[in-house]
């Protein structure tokens, strides 16, 4: 190696370059350069870890309370099938009501069949509403939403159609609540 070679390595060894790109040949100067470097790494990492860890309790608080609106949404989620009942308690009250009079028997009957009928609609209505419905009778012969309780020969109806309804049943959506009692053709 020639004495110039040996001259630029041990320049390029004592040169240091920071980050604002200034050439630092002193020692000391190294040491401080290296010294601020480390301190400013430090700061960097301290801001980092509050910064995670604000973000860290953010996130639990988040959960904490999708948690609390959760647990709400299903301790309240009949609520408002509960305020729609309402209206059909009222009209029993008024059925009720209706018959404490001093009315003739038939008068007092046919007031009576009149607000049964109409609390009986305004129930299946609101059933309706909230996606209760009926299981059709002139549907044909469903295992999953009908329960065939007897089975009889009938010349005028096909075999496996239904002949009598004993027990309405009822669907939320299309899930059964409870299956309709049936007597079907053989």
């Amino acid at each position: 190696m020639s004495k110039e070679e040996i001259q630029d390595e041990n320049l390029v060894n004592e040169e240091v370059v920071i980050e604002n790109e200034e050439v630092v040949t002193d020692e000391v100067e190294i040491e401080e350069a290296v010294e601020n470097e480390f301190e400013l790494l430090e700061a960097e990492l301290i801001a980092l870890k509050d910064k995670y860890a604000r973000v860290h309790a953010d996130f639990d608080n988040i959960k904490k309370r999708l948690e609390r609106e959760k647990y709400t949404a299903v301790e309240y989620a009949n609520e408002k099938f509960a305020k729609d009942m309402i209206p059909v308690l009222d009209a029993l009250d008024g059925a009720m009501k209706s018959i404490e009079g001093d009315a003739d028997k038939a008068e007092l009957f046919d007031k009576l069949k009149e607000g049964i009928e109409l609390t009986h609609k305004s129930f299946l209505t609101q059933l309706d509403k909230h996606g209760v419905t009926l299981v059709s009778h002139d549907e044909p012969f469903d295992p999953n939403i009908h329960n065939a309780i007897q089975a009889v020969d009938s010349e005028d109806i096909e075999s496996g159609q239904i002949v009598q309804t004993f027990q309405t049943g009822y669907k939320y959506k299309s899930r059964p609540l409870r299956e309709a009692m049936v007597i079907v053709a053989n």
